[in-house]
């Protein structure tokens, strides 16, 4: 492979046009300014002081810009991973403790360790097996209890740390007497600034004129004295490097946490760049290459005391409308946040804590997803249920087990449904060679002597007992003494396990002890070959395989016929290179 395949820079950063400038820069502002308050905010509900949002907003920043095939793609800390970051670490430490500083950027270090390795070994598909059902119910219940988490920001009362909404809603009702109604207009206002900045315009930073209205009110009027709880002294300057302190027991206790954000994250990331993509036609968006990527960015910024970042949805949706058109945008994004940290952090001094929790509530609540369970309650009950499931056990049992559950039941249906594949048996549409379902044609006509199913799935050792199953209720349903003939038109099986080779051939046996005659159609290349390698052709009989159901039906006619003359449409000889 090319070097440019791996630092797609090079691709793109050779060939840059100066016309694309302007909206690189002014993308990469935007997002930087919106970048400040987010990365503050979402430190936060990482259970970290704000100013590790920044660190985590630098050096991933750049990373990805060198590594990534996206070109919009904002990196940087989220939401979600946040509190990922939060449910891992939270049982292990104090929150905002060394200790606990010291985990979530451990725990960088591992997320970025296991996206780099799923990248190298091209194992991105992984991430399929979380289904979007899963991932919606997941979502929409993390955001849930994301945005009531700020509830003792926005209301100026202690309320103890939990990943249970109920816990977190009871706390929060017991102490309403308690709660400053400064903070909570403070918080309020930064909510309405920025839902009516956002429906204004969606390039208007919002959380930015939040964060000014904040510090302005506090400082001027001294409201900290009031009661109003401020972020205080902001360290200035940049991250040092540092080793992150990794033990045995530290990964023992990490890898379940960064194996789940290395693969939500990953999956949030590469969804948004393909929405994305998908309005620019000059480049691709390469999943393995984004797992490398985001891989590095995780790595290189464990070293400079960054926590786990991926691509964000609302941060990503700006720098596209913003006009950006290449990494560049992203470079200038993390220099802004470079030039915040050498010389501005004096500035958020009086920032108030409600206003993060404001931009925090607007951010997470516009994840949970009501229309993905409307859509599903009508197109799948089955998919639907997935999402009640998950988002019920998030819920009640937290953000761990919740996911868990998930991954669980996306595997669980997988089986389900591969073990009781959809079989059909198929009758003639009148006048034509068509064969089609039995069940959802009425007019198709079927013969008493002859039985044609479709199995559409591979067969293999997990569904072979349902296959037979279900064949001998077809056969049972015929007329007593009348069956002669069953045609399996193979055309929608595309793999076929020794298993199901074992069984098959035992049952075609049993079958002619009965007298039937077994004929297949339509076999693929691949499931020849096996059937080949597994010794079933001579089993079956190269004579019994045609080309399709009607030439087996014409082969079944002319046996009732008792003529030994083959049918001149029968495919005799399986000589297309099988036996190499």
């Amino acid at each position: 492979m090319k070097i440019k395949d791996y630092m797609p820079i090079l691709e793109w950063l050779p060939s840059y046009d100066k016309r694309q400038l302007p909206g690189d820069l002014s993308a990469g502002l935007t997002v930087g300014v919106m970048l400040i308050p987010q990365g503050m905010a979402y430190a936060m509900i990482a259970g970290l002081p704000p100013i590790y949002g920044l660190y985590a907003s630098t050096l991933p920043l750049l990373i990805y810009a060198l590594l990534g095939t996206s070109r919009q793609l904002a990196v940087g800390p989220v939401a979600m991973v946040s509190l990922l970051t939060a449910a891992g670490v939270g049982g292990l430490a104090e929150g905002g403790t060394e200790t606990y500083i010291a985990l979530a950027i451990a725990l960088a270090l591992f997320v970025g360790l296991i996206q780099f390795l799923l990248g190298v070994f091209r194992l991105g598909f992984l991430v399929n097996f979380l289904s979007h059902p899963v991932i919606s119910g997941f979502t929409s219940a993390a955001a849930l209890i994301i945005g009531l988490s700020q509830l003792k920001h926005l209301l100026g009362v202690e309320i103890a740390r939990s990943h249970h909404v109920h816990e977190i809603v009871l706390e929060a009702i017991t102490k309403l007497g308690e709660v400053n109604w400064t903070t909570f207009a403070i918080g309020l206002g930064g909510v309405v600034l920025i839902i009516g900045a956002k429906r204004l315009h969606k390039a208007i930073p919002g959380p930015l004129l939040a964060v000014v209205f904040g510090v302005l009110l506090v400082w001027g009027m001294n409201l900290q004295e009031q009661g109003v709880k401020i972020v205080g002294e902001v360290p200035g300057g940049l991250p040092s490097f540092g080793i992150p302190q990794i033990q045995w027991t530290t990964i023992q206790d990490l890898l379940p946490i960064a194996l789940a954000i290395a693969l939500v994250s990953f999956m949030e990331s590469i969804a948004v760049a393909k929405a994305i993509q998908a309005k620019h036609k000059d480049y691709k968006v390469i999943a393995n290459q984004e797992l490398i990527a985001l891989g590095a960015a995780n790595i290189g910024g464990a070293f400079l005391q960054s926590y786990p970042v991926t691509g964000g949805f609302s941060r990503t949706a700006i720098n596209d409308q913003s006009g950006a058109k290449t990494g560049l945008a992203s470079i200038f994004s993390a220099s802004l946040i470079v030039l915040t940290l050498l010389f501005l952090t004096p500035l958020f001094y009086y920032l108030p804590k409600a206003i993060l929790a404001s931009v925090i509530m607007v951010a997470v609540f516009g994840l949970i997803d009501v229309k993905e369970a409307k859509h599903l309650w009508k197109a799948d009950r089955s998919d639907f249920w997935m999402l009640i499931v998950t988002f019920l056990a998030t819920l009640g049992l937290g953000i761990e087990q919740g996911i868990g559950i998930g991954v669980v039941l996306s595997l669980g249906f997988i089986i389900f449904r591969t073990s009781r594949p959809h079989i059909a048996e198929l009758g003639q549409v009148p006048g034509t060679s068509f064969y089609r379902n039995v069940e959802r044609f009425d007019a198709v006509l079927r013969r008493d002597d002859l039985l044609i199913i479709r199995l559409d799935a591979q067969l293999y050792f997990a569904n072979i007992d349902f296959f037979k199953d279900r064949v001998h209720e077809l056969m049972q349903a015929r007329p007593y003494k009348s069956l002669r003939t069953i045609i399996l038109n193979a055309e929608s099986i595309n793999a076929i396990d020794s298993t199901a080779m074992h069984a098959l051939s035992d049952l075609i046996e049993d079958w002619r002890k009965e007298g039937l005659t077994v004929l297949i159609t339509g076999v693929k290349g691949p499931v020849r070959d096996s059937l080949v390698k597994g010794h079933l052709i001579e089993t079956i009989g190269k004579e019994n395989f045609y080309m399709s159901v009607q030439e087996a039906v014409d082969g079944h006619l002319q046996d009732q016929k008792h003529t030994k003359e083959p049918s001149a449409h029968q495919l005799f000889v399986l000589q297309t290179n099988v036996e190499a």
